[in-house]
């Protein structure tokens, strides 16, 4: 791939700027910041989904894969936007959401009508008897994956909410929708695209999952996903010499994801995986809270980047997106050491084999919102987890503490600019409550200060644009048994890097040999290399050696 110093920048639009006063943002929000883009250094702005949706999912239930929600803008904003952003040496790459569609899409309701043709682009099947679904198979939004439809006397499939009616792969025409779909795209300009739940489209049969769980060995990295891919690439996007692919992966493989971003693969260029964004999730489970598992974390972190590398395949590098909580309050400390552990956790990302994905606000160090009222939130996977929760048993307050700890409205409140109200995001009520840190954590304090944390990710940044040793040098895990420290070298020609990282709010001690290095970047402004390195809480050392 010849697209290794490139760093890509999520935004969620909804989140970042509001011009046109409704409290949600939108492209000419956007546009307003692209200077500000290009000030960070980065190459690409991912967007999640814009297009028409009756919102049940954040946009992920799509009602019209080619055009906009007039919150967001027109077509013509779009243009504008492509184009303000192309002059700033930035490209977009747009959210493909080709699992499944909403059930307000216009394939669907022809299926409902009894359209022959569109009801195939579905998976439906007959129950096990009345008011009993086809099987036990569980929707990643809690309740049965599958909804009854009286008039046929079927069930249709949903791996998520009931609104998100699962689309049938093995249908060639809806393969050729999709790939249609993305080809429009390209027409406008577009060279991104990042294919959500991409792993999910093969299905293995419909049997009853034995073990009771949720059915996801049925539907995750099925059969016919690769062909799958391979068929999307030739009829759509490869055909553009300068496009860039990610695929999400749901509980995916190393062995899959080898074959998914090869570099001969001709499916995708990168995957995201997120087994390393489990490590605090006691017995798997996301709503049962534990301490982060740090050997854990960089045992996988170690394994991915060694077995990817052996395979010539290619890592998206990311702690954060607007799925997940925030990675300073999660692998850091957002209180006491916020500004050293967001460093830290940036350099421990930046400088590992893959490409980096920074979220809007990372770059600043947001932290959690701790919204202490069920009334804040407003995801959907949030207030069904929070009945299901106390119907468990669990206290109010226990099931809050959860939500402060895993809700995906963390990552999803307003981008706050300033210190003005609602952090400058919008001058009337934001579609979710902004945090109540904006006060202090915002752009501008950022801005002004030349020790920011942004200041800090512009360095790393920088250093990927400018050096062949971080983008194509080998990954070589180092000091894999010490209980305190994720480090590894980088290692091209004669050139060695190695970044040391301190994930805990006490003093350690790393021993290495020293000789020869140079330090190019840390937090601790006072930062020493030595035989046996006393590194600070959260400290990350960065050095070469020549």
């Amino acid at each position: 791939m010849t697209k290794k110093d490139k760093i890509v920048y999520q935004i969620y639009p909804k989140s970042y700027l509001d011009t046109n006063h409704d409290g949600w943002g939108d492209m000419q929000g956007v546009i307003r910041r692209l200077d500000y883009l290009q000030e960070l250094g980065i190459n690409y702005i991912w967007f999640n989904p814009m297009v028409v949706s009756p919102q049940r999912d954040n946009g992920y239930d799509v009602a019209d894969y080619r055009s906009f929600d007039p919150r967001y803008g027109t077509m013509e904003d779009f243009e504008e936007l492509a184009r303000e952003a192309k002059k700033r040496g930035i490209d977009i790459m747009f959210d493909m959401v080709f699992n499944h569609t909403s059930t307000e899409h216009e394939w669907f309701k022809r299926a409902l009508n009894g359209e022959e043709k569109y009801k195939n682009y579905y998976i439906w099947k007959k129950g096990k008897g009345p008011g009993v679904p086809p099987n036990n198979w569980q929707s990643k939004f809690a309740g049965s994956a599958w909804e009854y439809v009286e008039k046929f006397d079927e069930w249709y499939l949903h791996l998520f909410d009931v609104t998100q009616a699962d689309l049938n792969w093995e249908n060639p025409e809806v393969r050729k929708e999709c790939a249609d779909i993305v080809n429009f795209w390209r027409s406008k300009g577009v060279h991104g695209f990042r294919f959500d739940v991409i792993n999910l489209i093969s299905k293995r049969g419909y049997d009853d999952d034995p073990n009771n769980f949720d059915g996801r060995q049925f539907y995750t990295d099925g059969p016919r996903e690769h062909e799958f891919l391979k068929e999307l690439n030739r009829s759509s996007f490869g055909q553009d010499e300068e496009h860039l692919t990610v695929g999400e992966m749901s509980s995916t493989t190393i062995e899959n994801c080898v074959q998914y971003a090869g570099a001969d693969s001709d499916e995708l260029d990168m995957v995201f995986s997120f087994h390393h964004l489990k490590v605090d999730y006691k017995n798997q489970k996301k709503w049962e809270l534990q301490d982060v598992d740090f050997m854990a974390l960089k045992k996988l972190l170690n394994t991915w980047q060694v077995k990817m590398q052996e395979a010539d395949a290619w890592n998206a590098l990311f702690w954060n997106c607007h799925d997940q909580p925030r990675s300073v309050s999660r692998f850091g400390n957002d209180k006491e050491y916020r500004r050293e552990s967001a460093k830290m956790i940036a350099a421990a990302l930046h400088m590992m084999r893959g490409t980096p994905y920074v979220y809007q606000g990372e770059e600043i160090g947001m932290p959690n919102a701790y919204f202490t009222s069920i009334d804040e939130y407003v995801d959907v996977e949030s207030t069904n987890i929070y009945k299901v929760l106390l119907a468990e048993g669990k206290s109010e307050e226990e099931v809050l503490h959860i939500l402060q700890e895993r809700s995906r409205d963390n990552a999803r409140t307003p981008m706050p600019w300033d210190d003005s109200e609602n952090g400058g995001f919008s001058d009337v009520k934001p579609w979710l409550k902004s945090a109540d840190s904006y006060k202090e954590i915002n752009v501008k304090n950022e801005l002004a200060d030349p020790d920011s944390i942004f200041a800090f990710y512009q360095k790393l940044i920088r250093m990927r644009k400018e050096m062949p040793l971080v983008q194509e040098g080998l990954f070589v895990p180092m000091l894999e048994d010490h209980e305190k420290v994720f480090a590894y070298q980088r290692v091209l020609g004669n050139e060695t890097l190695i970044c040391l990282n301190n994930f805990f709010n006490e003093e350690t001690e790393a021993e290495l040999d020293p000789e020869g290095y140079e330090i190019v970047l840390a937090n601790y402004k006072d930062a020493a290399l030595d035989k046996v390195t006393k590194l600070r809480p959260y400290e990350t050392i960065i050095a070469i050696r020549k």
